[in-house]
């Protein structure tokens, strides 16, 4: 779905529906870049850091799309405008590292109060880390989970409005919000979220409890994903989920993760399908025929048997 942000109505009542919600509010964000720009006498720009797997990098590429936009500019500083971090959590470290680079971005931001601070990602699904983040890292503008990371024009505004720092952190959902802007960064190649979240619970695994129960995309709308992919000139593509073996499940309908391979074999112009991750527990013979007979399949996955695959 392709909408021009600059012929939305801002004048009647905000939408209710999604993704029309959010295209308003990328309208009314967009406003205050082409002013704010002016004043500057520059374009406003953005800069991301993305921490931890292959979903968090397909989610990143979907919030650059979103500020892309509204009229940011990307940039590999972090003296922009605005600065994202999206983090996470499934070791120490990888905390250790965000807490790290907070206390360079709190230096920059002295230098320019106008900036403003975004964080998102697994992370932030814990709440003593946000708790943490409110009380010791104030100078933090925006903090918001996985589930709802399609909102972040939204809550960019709210921030704009409220000038206060702004957390809004589910614990869960249902949605699954498709047809907001992303900006790919390779022209052969793309992740493609088929499903997100996990219902193994493994001991060692923290994965459930930031990503989330199980929820997967229809099959038709990921064909109709892959296909204008394929049309745009890519030829090779990543099947993203937390345990891509259990997709289908939840759907209405269910339709086994052999079963999108299928039909994402027949599309044209496709070359290779590659998918990660995977848990050997749902590993089924369907699964296997598939990965034997498919002409564009590649063997490229990650199986979570171990706490080393879940941080890979």
């Amino acid at each position: 779905m392709q909408i021009d942000i600059d012929q939305i109505d801002l004048t009647g009542e905000v939408p209710v529906r999604e993704p029309e919600r959010q295209y308003y509010f990328m309208a009314k964000v967009s406003g205050y870049v082409k002013r704010r720009s002016e004043e500057l006498g520059r374009p406003m720009t953005f800069c991301t850091q993305t921490f931890g797997c292959q979903m968090n990098s397909r989610d990143s590429e979907k919030l650059e799309g979103i500020l892309e936009a509204v009229g940011f500019v990307q940039t590999d500083t972090e003296e922009a405008d605005f600065v994202l971090y999206n983090t996470c959590t499934v070791r120490e470290n990888a905390n250790l590292k965000v807490y790290g680079r907070l206390g360079v971005l709190n230096s920059l931001k002295k230098k320019n109060p106008d900036m403003i601070i975004a964080l998102c990602g697994c992370m932030m699904q814990e709440e003593d880390v946000v708790e943490k983040i409110k009380k010791s890292y104030r100078f933090v503008d925006v903090i918001f989970g996985t589930h709802n990371i399609y909102k972040l024009a939204e809550l960019l505004y709210q921030r704009l409005e409220a000038k206060k720092m702004v957390v809004d952190i589910w614990k869960g959902t249902d949605q699954v919000v498709e047809d907001l802007p992303a900006d790919r960064k390779y022209s052969f190649k793309s992740g493609v979220n088929i499903m997100f979240g996990c219902d193994n619970f493994c001991s060692y695994c923290i994965v459930p409890y930031v990503r989330g129960r199980e929820r997967s995309r229809s099959p038709k709308d990921i064909i109709t994903e892959i296909k204008g992919l394929a049309d745009d000139g890519v030829v090779e593509i990543m099947l993203l989920g937390q345990n891509v073996n259990s997709y289908g499940k939840t759907l209405e309908k269910p339709v086994s993760f052999a079963e999108l391979l299928s039909q994402a074999d027949e599309v044209e112009g496709l070359e290779r399908i590659r998918f990660m991750t995977s848990h050997p527990k749902d590993l089924s013979d369907e699964l296997i025929e598939a990965m034997k007979i498919l002409k564009k399949y590649a063997v490229t996955f990650i199986c979570l048997s171990s706490p080393e695959a879940a941080g890979s």
